[in-house]
This record gives structure tokens, sequence and C-alpha cells, in this order.
């Protein structure tokens, strides 16, 4: 390692050590600093790894940390970024955190955000870029999913030796022709006498041929499928790795069927069955084996704000993580399957890191949630609660029963005294944050998010 590098990487340790100590932070900044003394400390810091990149609108801190476990049923040493820091900075620091480690087997399993994987691999190449799925999300900043497309492969051009992983059942990833080798993902759909299309608010169903609308001779949720053109004759591409069957969906765990074998995992819904199905796919480009595997997947842990099970007085509180208007509508669908009385919290902000247009909210199936007979009690806050409120009740919320929470601390002792045993709250990142830090002062956490 160059002088440069060595000082970068002792600054940013420091920092970092420091940080940690006395604060709950150092998921940055060290990362920011070691870059101010070495702009090329990333590709110095990772050039011993093999490194595998997760990207994507939803699923990408589940996938990594369902990959991260499978993984380590093979390597002696697997790094990852399990802070949620997943811009640059972040995965300098990452790399920072994990430099002292002397193993020679080591692998990197690093979820990236879609904007910045073009930064990153300007630094590392990676020997697989997985990209879970792509829908409309924060558009303030990403714009259009074709936009964020672009922006991942951008990245996936820096690194034209990487296979890019991606998700067969999405007809975005069959809209550009890449340099780089395709393997893709899905759901088997043996049934291919069906014919029908996606629902009318469904984005990203134009044929990327003939820009025909999409048929579907099956769908899983949303645009993800097995999708076809009528007109011109485009088709899902063939899939190198799918779920032949799925076997239970509770609002634990999910069971399903992959290459004849049979898995679990500790988190429900469909959605997490892509995320499962997108950790087995990179378990076994690695060569990992089914048992093994299974055994990475079941051992998995709920993790920050996804499904996260949180002890607070005698109360089962779940935190789910919101952002986009699919991810809501499949944490409702997560929500359908519960058949015990439960209280409902929905917390909506409208920060930076949430994204400041809210209008999404409308596109989400609210409607379904209002129909549910074991709704107990519903409470609302958050910086747009005005708008969340408005939509509620158009959605079929009586509005009188909507109770407004002023702030995170009122959430918190909401929890306490629920009528149900079961709490669900449904957050903005930032919401999310907040709540989490106030059960983190209230001792029922630990505040960092790893």
């Amino acid at each position: 390692m160059k002088f440069k590098s060595h000082l970068a990487t002792v600054a940013g340790r420091t920092s970092q050590q420091l940080l940690k100590k006395f604060t709950s932070g150092g998921t940055s900044l060290p990362g920011k600093i070691a870059q101010q003394i070495d702009p090329n400390i990333l590709k110095t810091l990772g050039e011993n790894y093999r490194v595998v990149i997760i990207t994507g609108t939803n699923g990408k801190t589940v996938t990594t940390a369902l990959t991260v476990n499978i993984l380590k049923q093979k390597f002696e040493h697997v790094m990852t970024n399990n802070s949620g820091s997943n811009m640059l900075q972040g995965i300098v620091s990452s790399f920072i955190e994990d430099s002292a480690n002397k193993s020679k087997d080591k692998v990197a399993v690093l979820e990236v955000d879609e904007a910045s994987l073009r930064h990153i691999t300007e630094h590392i190449k990676p020997e697989v870029i997985l990209t879970t799925n792509i829908f409309r999300d924060q558009m303030d900043r990403y714009g259009e999913i074709y936009t964020t497309y672009d922006f991942i492969l951008q990245g996936a051009a820096k690194a034209k030796s990487a296979i890019l992983m991606q998700n067969g059942d999405a007809p975005i990833f069959s809209s550009r022709k890449v340099d780089n080798k395709q393997v893709f993902f899905g759901f088997n759909a043996e049934d291919q006498s069906q014919d029908f299309l996606a629902d009318n608010n469904t984005d990203g169903v134009i044929c990327p041929n003939c820009e025909h609308v999409l048929h579907y001779h099956s769908i899983t949720y949303s645009n993800l499928g097995d999708y076809f053109c009528p007109n011109c004759g485009v088709h899902r591409p063939e899939l190198t790795y799918q779920v032949e069957e799925i076997n239970e969906l509770t609002p634990e765990s999910a069971k399903f069927t992959i290459d004849g074998y049979q898995y679990s995992i500790p988190v429900a819904g469909l959605y997490n069955v892509y995320n499962a199905l997108s950790a087995y796919s990179l378990g076994r480009y690695f060569e990992v084996s089914q048992e093994a595997i299974a055994k990475g997947l079941q051992g998995a842990k709920r993790i920050f704000g996804r499904q996260e099970a949180i002890d607070v007085e005698s109360h089962d509180l779940r935190i789910n993580l919101i952002k986009n208007p699919v991810g809501l509508n499949q944490i409702i669908e997560l929500c359908l399957l519960e058949k015990a009385p439960y209280t409902l919290i929905t917390v909506l902000n409208d920060r930076p890191a949430d994204g400041q247009d809210v209008s999404w909210i409308w596109d989400g199936n609210f409607e379904k949630l209002a129909e549910m007979d074991n709704i107990e009690a519903s409470y609302v806050s958050g910086i747009r609660v005005a708008d969340l409120t408005k939509r509620m009740v158009v959605a079929g919320f009586n509005q009188d029963q909507l109770i407004q929470l002023d702030n995170p601390n009122a959430v918190i002792e909401t929890v306490k005294k629920a009528p149900t045993k079961k709490v669900y709250i449904l957050a903005t990142y930032t919401a999310m944050l907040a709540i989490r830090k106030e059960l983190a002062e209230s001792g029922y956490v630990k505040e960092r998010m790893s």
C-alpha cells in the first residue's frame, strides 16, 4: 500500500473509532476524510476482494443481508456495508473498517445506491452486479425508471467484465443492449395459455422493441412476470434461476421451491421471495450448495426497518419501510396476511432522503387496508400528515378514527398503550430513523442500523 493510501486508511480508521466511541455515527465521514487524502483509496482497499454489487429500487438491503448469510457458509470472510450507507463515502468507510482483516479468501457484498453505482465502478470492478428491480421511486432524485436504469448501465459500462444478474421478470432489463453478459432470474410460469394485461396504473409495461403494450402469461406483482408482446414477439428472456412454486406465505415467513429444493426465510411477503431468489442466484454463481444456501436463508435475521420485530412493553411491534407505490403495495399485501387484531400507525415525511414528491401515496392501495376488519386502531403522523390523512380518508378510513400523532415520541407512547398486542408501523425513511432513535433512547433497540 502506498504511503498516501496508508495515511488515508489510518485517518479514516481513527475517525471511525472516535465517532463510534462518542457518537452513533461512523458510516460516511471516515470515507470522506480518507478520500480527501487519497481520491483513489477505494481502488486500493478493494484490490484483494471478490466484489459483488447489489442495486435496484426495492430489496437491496434484504438481498444483501441474505447473500452475506449464504456466502458465509462457504467463504472465510464476507465483508458488507451493513450500516445501510450505500453511497461512495459509506462504502469507502466499510472497506476502511474491514482493512485490518488479513484473510486471503475475502468477498465483499455491497449494497449500492442506483445513482451511485457509476461512481463506485470507477474504482472497483465487481464480478457481478445484481439488480433486484426498478420501480418509480423518488422522482425528484431519480426521474423516470429508464433514467434510473441508464445510471446503472453507466456503472456497468465501467466494469465490462462484470456479469449483470437481473430480474428477468422486469421488462426494463430487456430495453437496452449491453456489452456485459446478462443472467436472469425470475418466477417460473408453466401455463403459457394465459393472456392478460397488467393493471392500468402499472409502470414499465411498454414493449422495449415496438412500444406496444405488453401482455402477460403470469404476474407476480406490479409489472413483474412472464411478459410477451403480441405485436412483435418480444418475450421474457430465458431464466437461469427460477422459483418453481410458492409453498406457503404467512405474516412471519415464506416457503418456496427453487430447482426442486424447498427453502424457507424468516421474513414474509412475495417480494422477499424475490429477494431470496436474488441471493440464491448469487450463491449458485459462487458454487454454494443448495443445502448451504438453505442454511444461510433460514438463519437470516430481520433487519433495520424491514419487518423488524421489536418488543415494546409486551407489544409485538413490526416496523416496515415505505418509500414508493410498489413497495407500499407489497407491505399492504403483507398486512393482509395478518389474521390477528393489530394497531396501524402510518408515518409520512418528505425530507430529501424520503423523496419530496409524496404524490406516490395516491398509487398505494390503501383501499385494501381500509377493508380489513382486524385493524382495531389507526394513527397517522409525519411532516405530511395532512396529505396522508386525506389519502386514507379517500380510501375509506373514517377520519374521526384516524388519530394524529405529533412526533416520534408520541408514536412510541401510542405503541406502549396500543389496544392490541401487534402493532404495525409503516414509515418513510426519515420517519423510521426518528422512531427508531426514540426506541433506542428508551432502551428497546440499539440505535445504530447494523
